[in-house]
């Protein structure tokens, strides 16, 4: 019998602050719930254990400004490597799939990462389809991000890559932080119509959820034919999640996994820490492992007591039925796209670290290629809270980039190194697996 995999690491020696949602007993309830009913020990359960990622599974995803070892302590390696340790219990053949009870949690965390946002500095899905990628040679992946946020570092990460499908429901940005996941936010040039967005309405239910799964989500998974499907499983979507505002149950977060079938899901939010994670978590592990769920309950969950409205139930189908409409058209939009060969898509954008007050303008550069995804250019400023600014330069060469692409951003790194305006120049090379950085205040020059 093939099992599930689970590893649980709650992390209970870090915290953002003693009083943040975020904090060290974030999952000590479900700790109780799984090890108190020997959830562990169910014939359909294998245990695993955390080990520490590698500074080059980071380095493979992040340009952490000014290093590495500045932003992230070791429980975010700790988190990062759970997450490789069940991708590879899956990739090897020891588990059916696997579900990686982690934190802290990182959907929030883009390319570039000048501090914590969102409560995250690193993006455990995203260092780990890059180590599978890299082991493994899997090429064809989708994200579903159930969280109630949007997952907009997730999003940005993939933005440009058109063999990632990242599709995210939550609530409304208009409504909640981080004010994005809108349905024009369709991916890059070359990458169009893979990335699907579908906010939705505070207050939305079981029904109007499972609606955008049943008519939307699966006939996309279907059609994608995925090498892997990941759950970015946030919980806080549930209703009595005091960050947002949402009203999904328990079970309807069992049955969205039952559905959704991900090979692997590993957490991300969910804070409300005693009434609904306990219970949410052990939905999934179950719908994961074959078990019956029917009669899972949060103590105070009462019967219909939520109700979809009409109007709501309307602007969700024809929100699914745009976004379908968008997503059979992507490869057509790519094509056309594709003729501007050589040119670079420019755009600008102003990220707000929240949990840092970190200010950060970001210009990019995407080469627009006829015979791969390109490669990208970022010249990124930030600025402190006590008023210290990064002025830096970072280039990233996607693993299925051409020769002709590979060539000429490696060339564009030996060119920044000569340029002072920037403080540090970066170089993200997953063809060859390395990583370089330049310190141009120093001159120092360092590889990873």
């Amino acid at each position: 019998m093939k099992k599930t995999g689970i590893l649980f690491f709650p992390a209970f020696d870090w915290a953002i602050s003693p009083t943040h949602p975020e904090r060290e007993e974030r999952l000590l309830y479900t700790r109780d719930q799984i090890f108190e009913e020997g959830i562990m020990d169910l014939p359909q359960i294998q245990e695993y254990h955390p080990r520490l990622a590698e500074t080059k599974d980071i380095a493979r995803v992040h340009f952490c400004i000014p290093d590495i070892e500045t932003h992230i302590i070791e429980a975010h390696l700790v988190a990062a490597g759970s997450s490789l340790v069940i991708a590879d219990a899956f990739m090897q053949g020891e588990v059916r799939n696997g579900f990686a009870i982690i934190r802290p949690p990182g959907h929030h965390a883009m390319t570039v990462s000048h501090g914590n946002r969102g409560f995250c500095n690193i993006n455990n899905e995203a260092i780990m389809i890059e180590y599978m990628r890299k082991k493994y040679g899997i090429k064809r992946i989708a994200i579903v991000d159930t969280d109630v946020h949007h997952g907009d570092g997730t999003q940005e990460i993939y933005y440009h890559d058109p063999d990632v499908l990242f599709i995210s429901f939550h609530q409304d940005g208009r409504t909640l932080f981080p004010g994005s996941g809108f349905t024009d936010e369709l991916g890059g040039p070359t990458a169009y119509g893979s990335t699907i967005n579908i906010p939705l309405a505070p207050k939305t239910t079981d029904t109007g959820i499972h609606y955008a799964i049943d008519n939307l989500i699966l006939p996309m998974l279907e059609d994608f034919k995925p090498d892997l499907v990941v759950n970015s499983a946030g919980q806080d979507n549930h209703y009595s999640d005091p960050l947002a505002n949402m009203a999904f149950t328990a079970k309807g977060y069992a049955s969205l996994n039952s559905k959704l079938a991900p090979d692997i899901a590993v957490l991300e939010g969910g804070y409300s820490v005693e009434t609904a994670l306990p219970y949410i978590n052990m939905g999934l592990i179950m719908a994961m492992a074959g078990i019956d769920y029917s009669n899972l309950r949060e103590p105070d969950y009462v019967p219909n007591r939520f109700k979809e409205s009409p109007h709501n139930m309307e602007t969700i189908k024809s929100m699914v039925e745009k976004q379908w409409s968008v997503y059979k058209k992507r490869e057509e939009v790519i094509a056309q796209n594709k003729k501007q060969g050589g040119e670079f898509y420019r755009y600008a954008r102003s990220i707000f670290y929240d949990t840092e007050y970190i200010h950060e303008e970001q210009n990019n550069l995407i080469r627009i290629c006829p015979n791969c995804a390109g490669y990208r250019k970022i010249d990124s400023r930030a600025q402190h809270r006590n008023g210290e600014v990064y002025r830096v330069f970072c280039i990233s060469i996607p693993a299925n980039a051409c020769p002709q692409c590979h060539e000429q951003a490696r060339q564009a790194y030996i060119d920044m190194s000569n340029n002072h305006h920037f403080e540090l120049v970066y170089l993200q090379d997953r063809i060859n697996d390395e990583f370089r950085s330049r310190d141009l205040q120093r001159d120092i020059e360092k590889v990873l």
